[in-house]
């Protein structure tokens, strides 16, 4: 088996092309794992490679679409299980608040919180300059 052209990917973060490995397993390009027609069309998936500027193959669109379906066959099976009279929120177990209430207490006082700094002006603590900054 011949190697595949490196997949070259736009990174909008840092503008310049990177390349990518193609999409290999071992030895073997990957294939779609069902052989029910996928429930995303070439079409679909070419326009998804250019929102994510990834440059796809003809063969890669079928691979895709059927690794693709599948992903989207699977969610519509788990979303099958879930059944409308199940809050979306519900959990297996009870959960209980393991936190206190908040409640408002009276803070330090100024002469108590200054009482502890090494030095105060003003009713402030001082604090050696930093960098050189000017007052």
């Amino acid at each position: 088996m011949e190697p595949e052209q490196p997949i070259r990917v736009y990174n909008r973060a840092h503008p310049r092309l990177l390349e990518a490995s193609p999409c290999l397993v071992g030895n073997k390009e990957l294939e779609p794992v069902s052989t029910e027609p996928p429930s995303i069309t070439r079409d679909e998936v070419a326009h998804l490679a250019r929102l994510a500027r990834l440059t796809v193959s003809e063969n890669e669109l079928d691979v895709f679409a059927g690794q693709l379906g599948d992903i989207l066959n699977a969610v519509a099976k788990v979303s099958e299980v879930a059944g409308a009279d199940i809050p979306p929120t519900s959990h297996a177990l009870p959960l209980t608040n393991v936190f206190r209430e908040d409640v408002v207490r009276p803070g330090l006082t100024q002469e108590q919180a200054l009482s502890g700094a090494p030095k105060s002006e003003d009713g402030r603590f001082a604090v050696p300059r930093i960098l050189g900054e000017e007052a």
